[in-house]
């Protein structure tokens, strides 16, 4: 129960009705307690805070590889908030409850740099990954010093391994180094270049799901 001491317009304790009296370092005021939401989970709300959570899942694992790859769409807001909304609007597939992250749509690094060509990934050696990819240097905005952008996405783990600064794009091929206890399992793998400044990234493109030797 609030108390009124000094009349109405000062020195409220506690609750009036939807009025909430306090005292901050001697000085006394008011604030509105908050209209309750009558029905804080819709069916539209759960729907998307189901999408949100798959996303979330996806992209966590990799959150300082964003920090490079989603820099050119950070405008207002964090590179990973930047990723987040992308694979949001572009990477969820099924219907509640069964929302998946639809990987041949999903992005890993976003920008206006030539794509991979002909990428391809095998594991023929223990915890060991292979990329290869032709040399497109020359086309468009390609260049023959562009690093690799690389992901290896563990799902069932919740764990990726990545790596910012590859071979470059003139070398063709890759080597990633992976955990001995991923031997078995499967990975989801997309290849990205980085310009040797920094300053452009590539659009990421899925190589799809490798079963690790």
């Amino acid at each position: 129960m609030g108390k009124i001491k000094q009349g109405i317009l000062g020195g409220l304790s506690g609750k009036v009705g939807n009025v909430i009296g306090a005292n901050w370092k001697g000085i006394d005021y008011l604030r509105i307690k908050p209209s309750s939401v009558a029905n804080p989970r819709t069916p539209g709300q759960v729907d998307q805070r189901s999408k949100f959570s798959t996303v979330l899942r996806f992209l966590q694992p990799m959150t300082d590889f964003l920090k490079v790859t989603f820099r050119q769409y950070a405008s207002g807001m964090t590179q990973f908030n930047a990723a987040m909304s992308y694979n949001l609007n572009n990477a969820v597939t099924g219907v509640y409850p069964d929302f998946a992250i639809d990987y041949p749509n999903a992005l890993v690094s976003r920008g206006n740099l030539t794509t991979p060509a002909d990428g391809a990934a095998t594991s023929t050696t223990a915890a060991e990954l292979d990329l290869t990819w032709t040399d497109n240097s020359g086309t468009g905005s390609a260049m023959a010093t562009d690093k690799a952008l690389i992901v290896a996405i563990n799902a069932v783990r919740g764990e990726a391994v990545f790596t910012t600064a590859g071979p470059a794009r003139s070398a063709g091929s890759a080597l990633l180094n992976l955990p001995v206890e991923y031997s078995g399992e499967n990975l989801e793998v997309y290849l990205g270049f980085i310009s040797e400044d920094g300053s452009k990234v590539s659009n990421s493109v899925y190589l799809g799901s490798v079963s690790i030797a």
